[in-house]
């Protein structure tokens, strides 16, 4: 047996570990329907101005990205993007959330409405904290 680490791999070498670990997997979770959504913000000038993008993995939600310009920050537009988007996921069938955020981003925003801390990693990646929260869509 030969054993090499690489600092640099390429991408080649991330999607040959990739695929072998989601062939490992199928048997598990090749059921599981997947999909992606995407919500946007526009100025009255139709630029972009907020944005979120997840994905919906079975019955969850999982959050990856929210964006709001600083000039439209406490104007409601992330608490728009986030309520749109869990509606539509709730229409297809998901009845919980899922989302991270570093402690210098958003734990307070998603605390409003609803998400609970499940857990943090402290000192992540060095000065600040990750936090994973949750909320339940659908009762």
């Amino acid at each position: 047996m030969k054993y090499c680490m690489d600092a640099k791999p390429s991408e080649d070498d991330i999607t040959a570990i990739r695929r072998g670990l989601k062939h490992s997997n199928q048997p598990f979770l090749a059921s599981i329907p997947e999909g992606s959504l995407a919500g946007y913000a526009y100025n009255d000038h139709d630029e972009r101005v907020g944005g979120i993008i997840a994905n919906t993995w079975g019955q969850w939600l999982l959050i990856k990205y929210l964006w709001v310009d600083e000039a439209f920050r406490h104007r409601r537009v992330g608490s728009h993007l986030l309520s749109n988007l869990e509606e539509y996921a709730k229409e297809v069938g998901c009845h919980a959330a899922f989302v991270d955020t570093f402690s210098f981003q958003a734990k307070p925003f998603y605390e409003k409405h609803g998400y609970q801390c499940q857990m943090t990693l402290e000192d992540y990646p060095v000065d600040h904290a990750l936090h994973f929260m949750t909320k339940v869509l659908r009762k």
